[in-house]
């Protein structure tokens, strides 16, 4: 009002007359619509966090996720025990869940630039989570019908899905779905190992005491480069959501940290199957987690000087793999696996949705209210 008094050039600047003060009225009217001077003064950006939050929250972020890799040695007195594969159930149906709904409702859609508030797109990532759980809901309760039509039909088989077994010890392993044709059961591939065999390998992984990386299986070699190259575009991932704001880059470590610890238990498992002694898988696991910290810190250079837009596309194909194409086939595979029973099918099938829905609840809300709470 000060300014638009002074273009009057009143001799007396405290008192306006009548023809002033209709002459002035619709500048009035148009600062209080639309606030342009308050616009000015708070148009101040907060919303990108500061330099040393994104490396402070960051660095602990990958701290925490790298913990996982650990997590091999305290849970290897667990996996003989029956309730551990409802456990790892429900963990890889939360990698599931979180990695699948951080694609769709934060890396996908900031890589198109795209915001929560303004553009409303959460509803339509609602519906793309919604078709997808809907038609996993519906096969799989058609496989559990189909299993029980298929026992009451086959009475001669007490257990169509058990592995056969011989009786010199060996043991057939399915590694595709089983075909039914005239009553036989097939098997697009077997693959047959000895009973004494596993013992024989299991005694040995537990007497290895360090033996030469020479003797180690090439497979520990293999899982060991693709894990470092994995975790460094996990990484990635996260220095370019914490630049972004803080809570984009705790719902990438949410996501991330859900599906690291089956993975890294699969890992750590799969090492010592290959040869190696309980230090040394944890040693080489904990050294291929280590790359994250690289990833991270390439990806918070790029976030600040570039556009990340780039990051959030690549992680957002790379969640939506991984989620999709590599750990949901390994969900069902556990479950044809260790599902003996109708109740212990439908058991399995209730932790599988707990798992997904939890990791979809989760970045849900993260996602609709990050914007109402401040660090």
């Amino acid at each position: 009002v000060q300014h638009c008094c002074a273009h009057l050039q009143s001799e007396d600047p405290d008192r306006i007359s009548d023809s002033d003060f209709s002459t002035i009225c619709p500048a009035v009217l148009q600062q209080l619509i639309f606030h342009p001077c308050d616009h000015q003064e708070n148009f101040v950006d907060t919303t990108k966090p500061h330099s040393l939050q994104v490396w402070g929250f960051g660095f602990l972020a990958v701290t925490i996720i790298n913990l996982a890799s650990l997590l091999g040695l305290i849970l290897t007195p667990l996996l003989k025990k029956s309730y551990f594969p409802k456990i790892l159930t429900y963990f890889v149906g939360l990698a599931i869940g979180t990695l699948f709904s951080n694609a769709i409702f934060q890396l996908i859609p900031e890589a198109f630039g795209f915001d929560p508030k303004v553009d409303n797109y959460i509803e339509k990532a609602v519906a793309v989570f919604g078709g997808f759980y809907i038609l996993f809901f519906v096969e799989r309760i058609l496989k559990v019908i189909l299993k029980i039509y298929n026992q009451n039909q086959c009475q001669d088989k007490a257990n169509p899905h058990k592995p056969p077994s011989s009786s010199n010890g060996v043991t057939c392993y399915a590694n595709s779905a089983v075909i039914e044709n005239n009553g036989n059961l097939g098997f697009d591939s077997i693959s047959v190992v000895s009973a004494q065999e596993e013992v024989t390998q299991s005694k040995l992984c537990k007497c290895l005491g360090g033996h030469p990386l020479s003797k180690i299986g090439t497979i520990a070699w293999m899982v060991t480069l693709s894990d470092a190259v994995h975790n460094f575009i996990d990484g990635l991932a996260i220095g370019a959501s914490f630049t972004l704001s803080l809570f984009q880059g705790l719902s990438t470590s949410i996501a991330i940290l859900c599906e690291e610890f089956p993975h890294e238990l699969g890992d750590f498992v799969i090492l010592l199957s290959a040869g190696m002694s309980t230090r040394q898988a944890l040693f080489f696991n904990f050294l291929s987690a280590c790359s994250c910290y690289i990833g991270m810190a390439f990806g918070i250079l790029v976030g600040n000087n570039f556009a990340p837009n780039i990051i959030f596309a690549v992680a957002g194909g790379m969640f939506l793999y991984i989620s999709l194409a590599d750990m949901f086939p390994e969900m069902n595979d556990m479950l044809r696996e260790k599902v003996t029973g109708r109740k212990m099918d439908l058991t399995f099938f209730l932790i599988q949705n707990a798992g997904l829905l939890t990791g979809f609840a989760a970045i849900l809300l993260i996602t609709l209210y990050a914007g109402n709470i401040q660090l």
